[in-house]
């Protein structure tokens, strides 16, 4: 990140970073000095995103004191696609491709926009 931003190119490099599930603070089980939280969850994701247009040093949405309900400012993974996808300069209810007759979108066919909350 400090190399990007030193060439001035975090300007326009969008860079994201996520796992693939989300992650609680407590245990399923015997709770060990080995073995002492980060179980799988389905309902939260943490990731974060820098560069090309997003604001700096925020936080969007959160979850309760145990990882596991989302308090406020949830995001569908659409919104997120979307959100990528104006960052990097396409318009994504444009972005279709054809399957089995329909026209497909990476964001879903329901109406979604990016998230603006996260925008310069």
């Amino acid at each position: 990140m400090k190399d990007l931003k030193q060439r001035g190119l975090l300007d326009d490099t969008l860079v994201v970073f996520g796992g693939e599930f989300g992650r609680t603070v407590y245990c399923q089980g015997k709770l060990t000095r080995e073995n002492y939280g980060r179980d799988h969850h389905p309902r939260n994701f943490c990731m974060w995103v820098a560069g090309a247009g997003i604001k700096t040093g925020i936080t969007h949405g959160a979850t309760d004191d145990f990882s596991y309900n989302i308090t406020h400012d949830p995001v569908h993974l659409n919104e997120l696609n979307a959100t990528i996808l104006d960052r990097m300069g396409i318009d994504h209810s444009r972005f279709t491709f054809p399957f089995q007759g329909l026209d497909q979108r990476l964001t879903g066919v329901e109406e979604v926009h990016p998230i603006k909350a996260l925008m310069v």
